[in-house]
Formats: structure tokens, C-alpha cells, sequence
């Protein structure tokens, strides 16, 4: 095995996810060291730190303007990335064009709005799990159409008192006794904006891709003001039951926002202030089926393995008899 094949190997299980705790290089050429079975030299090793560290790839990044090496934040999915590249330049060709810079910063944009829809998620309640490996580079782009980015999945929790992320016990008794879920399953579909040229067919893979969930929503991270735009989107949402969700963060907030590990890992307060700089604007309400579709989700089931590791994710939740961290 080479030695970037180790690096890949051993730096996750080394590398803080926080940049604030970044690992300086001669620390974390030690810490390497002491993993490896072949004797590489301090000069090799900061070499191969230097270069995976400008590789997107890799699971090493570098701290901006600073010293010391965290964990990149994980990659969106290759068919997600794509996508929104292909709707921006549809509006876009004249900025666009074949500019690979221009490309990386509107998927650059796309992590950020990524990861305000997680800490927003889990802020309110909507406990989120993300679809990787469906949308991954490699996989059939109808998966497009099967799985969407993420599943949110909101409990009945106890109250404080009790235990914070408890779950409620009478509630899911209550449920159980009528047939019902005790939890209630949306699937969401991200873009970073919205047009009227790509606005149907987000609404149509919004539609297919949660089928199987109880509920079906677009989640957009700029602000839509134009009248027109806004009579399509309700006229949309109102024929097929789909919730529409917007954050007025148009593309200059997106590029002022911290980077997308400072966003996932800041702290309550950092979250707090965070949460005052986005405008959430329901346009459209999704409309809410008492029960999962198991027929459409035996039809997913075999084209990913996460729809098994989501609910078994859910499972350990009720096992536990509180929200567990997937």
C-alpha cells in the first residue's frame, strides 16, 4: 500500500473535524508515525500533507489563513454537485462558461447551504440523516429521482424535565394504538436557487423522490421576490402537496457565510447567531400522509442500502427511547 493510501487510511482517525482544533504539522507528522508500519521521513510526510491538502478528495484540509490540519468536511454527493451545476448555468453560461474556479464556488455555496439546512434541521426538531452513498459519483443518475439529499425525521419529544432529546413515551404509545408511525418522515430536496427554468423539474424530483416519506419538500437557500415566480411555486405546490421552504440567502450571503466546517461545528451560540442571519419563508405548506408509503419504499429499498441504515437508525431511536446521534 502506498503511502497516500495510509495517509487516506489513517488521517479520519486522526484529524479533529473543528478547524479551532486544527493539528499543527510537526504534531500530526508524530501522531502519523506512531500508525505506520514503514519508517517514512518527517520531509515525505509534510510533503503529502502539503499536496492532499489541495486535493477536494482527500480527507485532509488546511486551515485558511492559519497553521495546522482538520478533517475536510464531507464532499456533497457527485450527482447533487453536478445538478446544480447544470441548473446555475443554465442561467448562467455567460459567467459560467467551462470556468473551473466558477464551477468549485457555486459547489462551495451548495455545502454552506448544506450544512445551515443541518443545523437548522436539528435546531427545530427535524432530525436529519444525508444520502450519500445514493447520489455518490458512480451511481445511476435516476437516483436523482429516487432519494433526495436528506430525510428529516421529527419526533414527539418530552419535555425538558425529562430529558431533553427523551422521546415521549405516551405520544408513541398513542400512535402505535392507531396504526400510525410515532414519528413522522419528510424527504427534502436542496437547491441554492431558483429559476423558472429548472423550477419544474425540482418540483417533479421533489415529487418522486419522496414517494415513500410522508411528505415532500424544496428547500431553497436564496429568497424568491418575483411575483410570477412565486404564482408557479404555489400553483405547483398547491397541485401536488409539495412544502417549498426558502432562506433568504441569495448567493453574496452564501459567499460571506464561515466555511462549511466552522459552519457544522459551531457551538450554541455561533448556532444562535447563525440562525438570526437566514430569513426562513414558508411559501407552501407540504401536504402530510399519515403513513409511509411501503410499497414505493420496497421499490428503493434495493437501489441503496441507506434506506436500510436510516431505519435502523430510527429503530435504535425508539430502542433507546431518545434521539440517538446517527
Amino acid at each position: 500500500m502506498s503511502l497516500r493510501q495510509n495517509l487516506n487510511s489513517l488521517l479520519p482517525e486522526i484529524l479533529p473535524s473543528d478547524p479551532r482544533d486544527a493539528i499543527k504539522g510537526t504534531e500530526l507528522i508524530s501522531l502519523v508515525q506512531l500508525k505506520l508500519d514503514e519508517n517514512y521521513s518527517d520531509a515525505s510526510l509534510r510533503y503529502h500533507f502539503s499536496i492532499m491538502s489541495c486535493d477536494p478528495t482527500s480527507p485532509i484540509a488546511k486551515v485558511e489563513k492559519g497553521q495546522g490540519y482538520y478533517l475536510r468536511t464531507t464532499q456533497i454527493p457527485a450527482l447533487s454537485s453536478a445538478q446544480e451545476l447544470l441548473s446555475f448555468k443554465q442561467g448562467q453560461l455567460d459567467v459560467m462558461g467551462d470556468n473551473l474556479e466558477a464551477s468549485n464556488h457555486q459547489i462551495a455555496r451548495l455545502q454552506k447551504f448544506h450544512a445551515i439546512v443541518q443545523k437548522y434541521s436539528e435546531r427545530h426538531g427535524l432530525f436529519p440523516f444525508i444520502f450519500r452513498e445514493a447520489l455518490k459519483s458512480g451511481a445511476p443518475i435516476g437516483n436523482l429521482w429516487r432519494f433526495p439529499e436528506l430525510a428529516q425525521v421529527e419526533w414527539d419529544l418530552a419535555s425538558a424535565d425529562d430529558g431533553g432529546l427523551a422521546l415521549n413515551a405516551d405520544s408513541i404509545a398513542i400512535r402505535r394504538s392507531q396504526g400510525l408511525p410515532p414519528y413522522a418522515l419528510r424527504a427534502v430536496r436542496l437547491r441554492t436557487f431558483c429559476s423558472i427554468e429548472s423550477l419544474r423539474e425540482d418540483f417533479f424530483q421533489t415529487l418522486s423522490s419522496s414517494m415513500w416519506a410522508q411528505s415532500g419538500h424544496l428547500y431553497y437557500a436564496c429568497g424568491v421576490e418575483d411575483e410570477a415566480l412565486l404564482d408557479s411555486i404555489r400553483n405547483l405546490a398547491s397541485h401536488f402537496g409539495i412544502g417549498v421552504t426558502t432562506f433568504g440567502l441569495n448567493l453574496e450571503a452564501l459567499d460571506e457565510l464561515p466555511s462549511t466546517a466552522h459552519l457544522l461545528n459551531a457551538n450554541p451560540r455561533e448556532t444562535e447567531a447563525l440562525m438570526d442571519r437566514i430569513q426562513v419563508n414558508v411559501i407552501a405548506n407540504a401536504v402530510q400522509r399519515p403513513q409511509i408509503d411501503w410499497k414505493s419504499l420496497s421499490l428503493v429499498r434495493g437501489d441503496s442500502p441507506e434506506i436500510d441504515s436510516l431505519f435502523r437508525w430510527i429503530n435504535s431511536c425508539l430502542t433507546e427511547g431518545k434521539v440517538v446521534s446517527y
